[in-house]
């Protein structure tokens, strides 16, 4: 490797409340890497958020940001898809610069206190492609986690409250219990934040709808028996589950399929 260069990605939307900190903890992370770019794509906010990306890209000039003109799609997945996967373009397109990205959300779940010496220790291991984190105190993301027997959407079944607090529990207790200097295997997480190999997805792309084409039908049939129900399609008030599905699960199946790419978990805590 001849660089450690990382491009930040993200999309933001109402986010102006936290770009502050968020940002600050990205020039804190970046000391990580020899060089980096802070790329972004803005949606129209109803808060400050253009006005905050216009005033720290006088002061930095690493951020580079596009103003979407236009509502894109009525599913909010649809969109954070088209957010991401512009981000992700400009990645590919500078794919020898930048042999590794992070996409990470710029909202709260990032403003806390980073420990940049949690990312640093794992940059130069070999056992992951894409390497996302524990958060406190519980882990929170269960719409993008697909994690053996729950190798799909806790959404897209029955009693899917419950079955966020069983798949949570679940997680939790196998990054307590994972033997000393070890990753947690996962078919696709989040959290908030994750660094990616770059040159193991870029033969994919964010897709925020049902595709169950790319799940083996043991799989399902495996979630299915894990939830006690068969697949549900219905709409939730910040979701509609019969067309929706987190934009990252497609994501990182793709990257394992095309790429045999390595999805983990890390037990440390890299934001508190």
């Amino acid at each position: 490797m001849t660089n450690l260069n990382c491009c930040f990605c993200g999309a933001v939307k109402n986010c102006g409340p936290y770009l502050d900190k968020v940002f600050k903890n990205i020039e804190m992370l970046s000391s990580l890497f020899d060089d980096y770019r802070i790329v972004i794509f803005y949606d129209k906010s109803n808060d400050n958020t253009l006005q905050k990306l216009k005033e720290y890209q006088l002061r930095n000039s690493k951020l580079y940001f596009y103003v979407n003109p236009a509502v894109l799609s009525s599913f909010r997945t649809y969109n954070l898809a088209i957010a991401r996967n512009w981000c992700l373009q400009y990645v590919k397109q500078n794919k020898d610069y930048f042999p590794f990205f992070i996409m990470m959300d710029m909202d709260d779940v990032n403003c806390k206190n980073v420990n940049p010496h949690v990312l640093e220790k794992y940059l130069k291991r070999e056992d992951w492609d894409a390497l996302s984190f524990n958060t406190a105190p519980k882990y929170y993301d269960i719409w993008a986690l697909s994690i053996y027997p729950f190798c799909f959407s806790y959404n897209h079944f029955a009693n899917n409250v419950q079955n966020y607090n069983r798949i949570q529990n679940y997680v939790i207790q196998l990054l307590k219990n994972l033997p000393p200097n070890q990753l947690q295997k996962c078919i696709s997480a989040f959290n908030g934040f994750a660094i990616y190999r770059t040159s193991k997805f870029l033969n994919t792309y964010y897709d925020g709808r049902i595709r169950l084409d790319l799940i083996p039908p043991a799989y399902l049939q495996t979630h299915m028996k894990a939830a006690n129900s068969k697949l549900v399609y219905k709409k939730y008030i910040t979701v509609d589950g019969r067309y929706e599905d987190c934009e990252h699960r497609a994501f990182h199946i793709q990257a394992t399929k095309n790429s045999n790419a390595k999805i983990r978990i890390a037990p440390d805590i890299l934001f508190e």
